[in-house]
């Protein structure tokens, strides 16, 4: 069963970056389209980033131009670079696949955006 595991939160100030990974157990990883989805306090999930097998990406138009997603196959690694970040950015994240996921949720990193 894939596991999947993220890290590379924080606290930031605005205007800041942030690189959070996705580390995936199982070598089925690089099957799968993978994405980036955030939860902020009393909101649903929402995907924010996408990048499918051959690495054609997508955004929501709420991170569109700060956030950039890459995945790394024989590592299976996915990223999300996050500049210009804005308190409104302020959520944990998470990685999956696309919808309807197919693994179980991970812990999730939590980025909290403040001055």
């Amino acid at each position: 069963q894939v596991q999947l595991v993220e890290s590379g939160g924080g606290l930031v100030q605005p205007g800041g970056s942030l690189r959070l990974s996705c580390a995936a157990s199982g070598s089925i990883f690089s099957r799968y389209a993978m994405g980036w989805y955030r939860q902020a306090p009393g909101k649903q999930r929402e995907l924010v980033a996408a990048i499918t097998t051959s690495g054609s990406r997508n955004y929501a138009d709420s991170v569109k131009g700060r956030f950039t997603i890459a995945r790394d196959n024989a590592k299976d690694t996915v990223y999300l670079q996050m500049n210009n970040l804005k308190p409104e950015d302020t959520a944990v994240y998470y990685c999956n696949s696309l919808p309807p996921v197919s693994f179980t949720w991970g812990q999730g990193t939590q980025v909290t955006v403040s001055s």
